[in-house]
């Protein structure tokens, strides 16, 4: 794909991977629309990206909302006139044990508020913006991409069962989308990354961040640029599709 005059959508795009993915296609010259409920942390990487010499926009949505995600794609469709990569990143963090156990008694389970507040964004966000994603790029008949950011933790990690069940189906969806969008020239395919050195990350304390980049065989944590450069691959492959690409150094589960 040329990724020059491009427009691409990036949800979540108002810190850390999602950011990082903007800021890489805009240095490629392509054009952005940027998602994320938090309004002005959008704005301002929308502004970063514009100052590289492209046109940006942000539009404030819950990636879990049918009806915003409905608005803001044919917001996005209206203002650009085309859509060419989707980028679906946003997600959230609710951890917790399946049950919790102290001196043999169970005094906490995993909630269905927990559970639901992950799918709901992870897993059924993603859903939402590749189904209107995929719909304008039919429309528009210039082929496409969607790219899903799945996790190391999509085989299954301790007490992430709502992260690792998210993760797992946003990896599936890529396999789906691409063996239906074919035809259309629609390519779908996902990233894994591993431990990534996110704002999130970065408030940790100084020994529990080491304890995490120990576990990694390349002993650090992933810049969030070196995610978004796999990004960058697979919209430059045309024959990428269908396919995870694991961005863990290698750590394995």
């Amino acid at each position: 794909m040329q990724l020059e005059d491009s427009v691409v959508a990036v949800t979540g795009a108002a810190r850390g991977i999602g950011a990082a993915i903007a800021l890489a296609f805009a240095r490629r010259g392509a054009h952005l629309a940027l998602l994320d409920l938090a309004a002005n942390p959008c704005q301002q990487i929308a502004a970063r990206c514009q100052a590289l010499g492209v046109t940006t926009r942000s539009y404030q949505c819950n990636v879990s909302d049918e009806a915003q995600v409905v608005s803001a794609y044919q917001r996005i469709a209206e203002d650009f006139g085309r859509l060419d990569v989707q980028a679906n990143n946003a997600g959230v963090l609710k951890d917790g044990l399946l049950v919790k156990v102290e001196d043999g008694r169970v005094v906490r389970t995993l909630s269905l508020e927990q559970w639901r507040a992950v799918i709901d964004v992870n897993l059924t966000g993603t859903f939402l913006c590749g189904r209107e994603a995929a719909a304008h790029m039919i429309r528009f008949g210039r082929g496409g991409l969607i790219i899903n950011i799945s996790s190391i933790s999509r085989a299954g990690n301790f007490g992430q069962s709502n992260y690792s069940a998210s993760k797992a189906g946003v990896a599936a969806l890529a396999v789906v989308w691409a063996r239906e969008l074919a035809r259309y020239r629609i390519r779908a395919a996902s990233i894994a990354p591993g431990i990534v050195r996110t704002e999130m990350m970065e408030a940790l304390k100084p020994e529990a961040l080491a304890k995490l980049e120990a576990a990694v065989p390349l002993q650090r944590a992933a810049d969030p640029d070196e995610i978004a450069s796999a990004a960058l691959f697979i919209a430059e492959n045309d024959f990428f599709t269908g396919r995870c690409l694991e961005l863990d150094g290698g750590m394995r589960m």
